[in-house]
């Protein structure tokens, strides 16, 4: 009885002092667990979200890039995707779907040798393109699928 009381404590106690430290801004989640680029995931149109995300370009349509996805998702609130690609040196490799407020859903930036492979889930708010945009050796690819969405995430 008197280990379980004394591991109570110590979980009482490690949890009051994370929350005194998150609360008082001497730690920070965000900042300790992604570099997110914010004024990609803030703007509105589909290329100025890729141009701020992956640099300037205009991507080319790639047969080396798979989208795999649900045709119809039932909710879109949780959309699960998978990219993949084929192309050699891929680095960054970013999800975007027009119909959203902001188009940029994930951005992902790969090691060296690392496969070109992300798996997540996404919010839709309605029917739309999903457009996978790789970026590799230095030169911008995409690919995309409609998915048609029957009921809003997005505000719905």
């Amino acid at each position: 009885m008197d280990s379980k009381r004394r591991v109570f404590l110590k979980g009482t106690l490690a949890a009051g002092t994370v929350g005194v430290a998150v609360g008082t801004g001497l730690l920070t989640p965000a900042i300790a667990l992604a570099d997110r680029p914010k004024t990609a995931f803030e703007t509105t149109t589909i290329e100025d979200a890729i141009r701020a995300a992956l640099g300037a370009g205009n991507p080319q349509d790639s047969d080396q890039i798979t989208i795999d996805t649900q045709d119809v998702a039932e909710n879109g609130a949780v959309v699960p995707i998978t990219v993949t690609s084929s192309l050699p040196g891929v680095t960054h490799i970013a999800i975007l779907t027009g119909a959203n407020p902001f188009p940029l859903v994930a951005s992902y930036t790969l090691g060296e040798n690392t496969k070109a492979f992300v798996a997540t889930r996404i919010k839709m708010g309605e029917t739309s393109d999903i457009i996978a945009v790789v970026k590799a050796n230095g030169r911008l690819y995409s690919a995309r699928q409609k998915v048609r969405v029957t009921l809003g995430g997005c505000g719905a």
